[in-house]
C-alpha cells in the first residue's frame, strides 16, 4: 500500500516525498480514507505510530479541496491540543505538510503575549492548532470566530477530555457549530473516556491498531526498587554506570524537577527542566536544546509525556511513577518511536506501590524488577503482578506478652489481675462522611 492509493492528491505525495515518508503506517491506513470520507473518527495507537499524519493529511486535502474562503478572524479546522510544546509539534508537521498547498496554517497557545496571534488570526486561519485555555482567550476577544468551522480535532483525546480540561472544552464546544466533523485521535483511552466520547460524535468509526492500553513492544521496561530519600544518589549511580548521555527524566512535582536539575548541575552535570510555571521560551529553548544533544539531562513533569516527538532518544527514567497509570504509557513512548528500540527505567519506593500495581494492570504485564547493590531498600516495595493485586508476604506472629507486676492496662484503667476485664466495644464508630449539597442554598427567614 501507498500513499497514492489512499487517495491523497499529488501537492500531498510531494510533500510526503521530501519527508522521506514511503508507506502509511496501520493508524494512517485506517484514518486517512475515513477522514476523507467525512467521518467521526476514534482512534487508538501507540505513541510514535504516525497519528498526527493520520487526522492532518486528509484533513488538509479537505480544506484545500471542499468549502469557501476562510474570512477574516475564522477558522475552518481546529486541532486541539493539551500543552504548549505538543501545540509547536503538531504545526510544525502541519506546515511541512501542506507545503504545497494555498493554505494558512497557525498554532496558538498561553505563555507568550496574545497580541500577535490576534493580528495573525486577523486574516483568518484555514487550520489552526490550539491549546483550550488560549483559545478561549482568543474567542472571548471577539479575536476568532467559529462559524467556518468544518472539522474538530482532539489530539491526545483522553488527555483533553479528563477532568483537567473538562470545563474549558465545555465552554469550546458551546461555541462551535453543532454540524461538524469530529476525530480522536490518542494512543490510550480508559471506558470512561470511551463513553464520553461516544456522546460527542456522531456514528463514530473506532480504530484500534493496536492491544488497549499497551506500551510499544520497542521499549525494554524494567523497575529499580529505591529508598525515596535515596532516588536522587541511585539517578547519578546509574546515569555514570550506564553512561548516559541522553536521558528524558520524569519528576511527579514542579518542585521535584527544579530539586534535581540543581543537585545534577551541581555535580557538574549538563541538566535543564521544563514544567508549567516555566515560561514557555524557556521550556521551547530547553527542549530544542535537548534534542540538540546540547542538554544531556532534561527532567520535566508531565507537560513532555504527550505526542512529543524527539528522535532518537534512548532511555526515558520515571524518577517518580506518575499518579495517572495511561501516563506511564505516554511517557516511557518518547523512546522506542517509529520502529526505533529504547528503554525505560522506572525508580520506584515503598510508598508507589500502588502507582505500580495500576500501571501493571492497565499494561497487562508484569514489570522485571532489579535491585542495584548498595542501593537495596530499607522499607521493602511489596510484588506485584498484572491482576492489579499487591502480594503482602505474612505477617510473623506476635509472641504473646507476659504481664508483670500486679496488673495489667486495659480501656485507659489499672485492672487487677484477679478481675475480670471490661468487654471490648462490638460496635465500631461510624466515620462521618461530608455531604455536598449541589442544590441552591435555602435563605434562612
Amino acid at each position: 500500500m501507498t500513499f497514492a492509493t489512499l487517495g491523497l492528491i499529488e501537492p500531498l505525495l510531494r510533500a510526503l516525498e521530501t519527508l522521506g515518508y514511503q508507506t502509511p503506517t496501520p493508524v494512517q491506513a485506517q484514518a486517512i480514507p475515513a477522514v476523507l470520507a467525512g467521518r467521526d473518527l476514534m482512534a487508538a495507537a501507540q505513541t510514535g505510530t504516525g497519528k498526527t499524519a493520520g487526522f492532518a493529511l486528509p484533513l488538509l486535502q479537505l480544506l484545500a479541496m471542499e468549502g469557501p474562503k476562510v474570512t477574516a478572524n475564522s477558522v475552518r479546522a481546529l486541532i486541539l491540543v493539551p500543552t504548549r510544546e505538543l501545540a509547536e509539534q503538531v504545526h510544525e508537521a502541519v506546515r511541512q505538510y501542506a507545503e504545497n498547498l494555498p493554505l494558512r496554517t497557525y498554532a496558538v497557545y498561553g505563555g507568550v503575549s496574545i497580541n500577535p496571534q490576534m493580528m495573525k488570526l486577523r486574516s483568518g486561519v484555514d487550520l489552526l492548532v490550539a491549546t483550550p485555555g488560549r483559545l478561549l482567550d482568543l474567542f472571548r476577544q471577539n479575536a476568532l470566530k467559529f462559524n467556518q468551522l468544518q472539522t474538530l480535532v482532539l489530539d491526545e483525546a483522553d488527555r483533553m477530555l479528563d477532568l483537567g480540561f473538562s470545563e474549558e472544552l465545555a465552554n469550546i464546544y458551546r461555541a462551535l457549530p453543532k454540524k461538524r466533523q469530529t476525530l480522536l485521535f490518542s494512543a490510550t483511552f480508559s471506558d470512561d473516556i470511551r463513553l464520553l466520547a461516544g456522546q460527542m460524535l456522531n456514528d463514530p468509526l473506532s480504530i484500534e491498531v493496536s492491544p488497549r492500553n499497551v506500551a510499544a513492544n520497542t521499549v525494554k521496561q524494567w523497575i529499580v526498587t529505591v529508598d525515596k530519600k535515596r532516588k536522587p544518589e541511585l539517578f547519578v549511580h546509574l546515569m555514570r554506570k550506564g553512561k548516559w548521555k541522553q536521558v528524558l527524566v520524569f519528576a511527579k512535582t514542579r518542585n521535584g524537577v527544579d530539586a534535581l536539575v540543581e543537585k545534577l548541575q551541581g555535580l557538574g552535570i549538563n541538566a535543564d527542566g521544563i514544567h508549567g510555571d516555566k515560561p514557555q521560551a524557556t521550556r521551547q529553548r530547553a527542549l530544542d536544546r535537548f534534542k540538540l544533544s546540547e542538554v544531556q539531562i532534561l527532567v520535566a513533569t508531565d507537560v513532555a509525556a504527550r505526542g512529543l516527538d524527539i528522535e532518537d532518544l534512548p532511555l526515558v527514567v520515571n524518577f517518580d511513577l506518575p499518579i495517572v497509570a495511561e501516563d506511564y504509557i505516554h511517557r516511557i513512548g518518547r523512546t522506542g518511536r517509529a520502529g526505533s528500540t529504547g528503554e525505560a527505567i522506572s525508580l520506584v519506593c515503598a510508598d508507589e506501590v500502588n502507582l505500580l500495581s495500576a500501571i501493571e494492570m492497565l499494561t497487562r504485564q508484569t514489570l522485571k524488577r532489579q535491585n542495584e547493590p548498595d542501593f537495596e531498600p530499607e522499607h521493602r516495595v511489596p510484588d506485584t503482578d498484572a491482576s492489579g493485586q499487591v502480594i503482602k508476604k505474612p505477617k510473623k506472629p506476635k509472641k504473646p506478652k507476659t504481664s508483670g507486676g500486679g496488673g495489667k492496662r486495659n480501656l485507659g484503667k489499672w485492672v487487677d489481675s484477679g478481675e475480670a476485664a471490661p468487654p471490648e466495644p462490638s460496635i465500631k464508630p461510624v466515620r462521618k462522611v461530608p455531604v455536598f449539597n449541589t442544590g441552591p442554598r435555602k435563605r434562612k427567614p
